[in-house]
């Protein structure tokens, strides 16, 4: 049980608090919505959601909104440890007994990390549905969207998904501002900026680059002991640390092989287990597994995945250096940050031996192709990778067809086709 002197303490403490200092994010949530539901703010640990709150509350200020109509609580405080749906409604009471004139006028009330209360969406759904209170949640499990929730609010939550830095954020971070036209001097600082992001973006790691080691390392440690082993009471931990590094040093991941290859160590555990390990990873959102695409919803469940992290500072503190493979992950978490849905509008497609990195889907079709190739100058590598659009071209009716590269920019046509090559700080900067 929360005391009430904790209660006030905390409310207090905010309401005398500054707001840090701040790197603006792009992502853009409506501060004053007109209908009655709930904003979940949802991304992986470390990914900046706090701050991304403060910005909100900024943004609440800047409109001439009384701070006293606004109370932030970080449900992972220790002084909230065993916090209940009960506590909450304690906490309402006693902020409105602080500032009686907010039962007259609307509130706003953000509940950072709130997968720590047990059974918050009632909390959540109560306080929508009652009062003048306008609610943002955050927190680091998918858990929030999943239907069980969607359920308990009935609909009256809208999601936005908060990442790692994107490179525009990133830039802003470093204090570059990147113009339309660059000078030699200018593009040269960019691309060597551009080479620091590919190592990485969480605001963290960006802010205390000399940290930069310790921090990814504890951010993946945590993520799985405290959001795997702990929340899902995981027992069998030294199949999931052999999965841990399967998954990060593979392109491609396939349950069947890595349950042959556990058996091959003596070690006993399930499909369904390891399926469910999987499962948990995506679920804290460090690890997203991509599908290949297919008109048939069965024959895309059962390709083979392959795999990618949020963000490529967990594949180099696991000893990833690939330089195609970083710059592949990169353009995956972009796509992420820019809002598609791996295996629902975002996939990889292969025919014959011959794949492209990406595929886009909207209303039905197949809206863009893009591949990733670091090094086009290879004549090879530039064959294939060609071959391989130019034939899901014809094969997908989709003639947007791009070639990410690293600092190659142009058009050309081939068998009929228009390509656009395309450099990866180009494409980062693209809205």
């Amino acid at each position: 049980m929360v005391t009430r002197e904790t209660w006030i303490r905390m409310i207090k403490d905010f309401q005398e608090s500054e707001l840090p200092k701040l790197v603006k994010r792009d992502l853009r949530i409506e501060a004053d919505l007109p209908i009655r539901r709930a904003i979940s703010i949802i991304g992986p640990r470390r990914a900046g959601k706090t701050f991304f709150m403060f910005q909100v509350i900024g943004e609440l200020l800047r409109n001439n909104i009384d701070k006293s109509r606004i109370l932030y609580v970080n449900l992972e405080s220790d002084l909230l440890i065993g916090c209940t749906i009960e506590d909450l409604r304690s906490m309402l009471n006693i902020f409105y007994e602080i500032y009686p004139e907010n039962k007259r006028q609307k509130v706003y009330l953000f509940l950072d990390e709130v997968q720590n209360v047990p059974y918050w969406e009632r909390f959540v759904r109560s306080v929508v549905d009652s009062e003048r209170i306008q609610v943002y949640v955050s927190g680091s499990s998918s858990k929030l969207l999943s239907m069980e929730v969607a359920t308990s609010l009935r609909g009256r939550t809208l999601p936005y998904y908060i990442y790692p830095f994107n490179f525009k954020e990133f830039l802003r971070a470093k204090g570059f501002e990147a113009e339309k036209y660059l000078s030699s001097l200018k593009k040269a600082m960019l691309l060597n900026l551009l080479q620091k992001y590919m190592r990485g973006s969480y605001p963290e790691v960006v802010l205390f680059e000399n940290e930069r080691e310790k921090i990814l390392k504890e951010i993946f440690e945590v993520t799985i002991y405290r959001d795997i082993i702990e929340r899902f009471k995981v027992k069998n931990i030294r199949v999931l640390r052999l999965m841990v590094k399967s998954l990060v040093s593979s392109t491609y991941f396939s349950i069947h092989k890595f349950y042959n290859y556990i058996k091959s160590l003596g070690m006993k555990v399930s499909k369904n287990t390891l399926y469910n390990y999987v499962e948990y990873f995506s679920d804290s959102l460090v690890l997203c597994t991509l599908r290949k695409y297919s008109r048939s919803y069965k024959e895309v469940e059962q390709t083979i995945p392959k795999i990618y992290l949020v963000d490529n500072g967990l594949l180099i503190v696991n000893g990833v250096e690939s330089t195609s493979r970083l710059m592949e992950n990169l353009v995956f978490s972009e796509l992420l940050k820019k809002g598609f849905t791996p295996n629902e509008n975002l996939f990889y497609f292969s025919s014959n031996n011959k794949e492209v990195d990406f595929i886009i889907k909207s209303g039905g079709k197949i809206k863009q192709l893009i591949q990733v190739c670091y090094n086009i100058e290879d004549f090879d590598t530039k064959e294939r990778e060609i071959s391989a659009l130019v034939k899901a071209s014809k094969e997908l009716d989709c003639s947007d067809l791009t070639v990410i590269t690293w600092d190659y920019e142009g058009v050309e046509k081939h068998d009929g086709r228009r390509i656009r090559f395309l450099p990866l700080w180009k494409w980062l900067l693209e809205s």
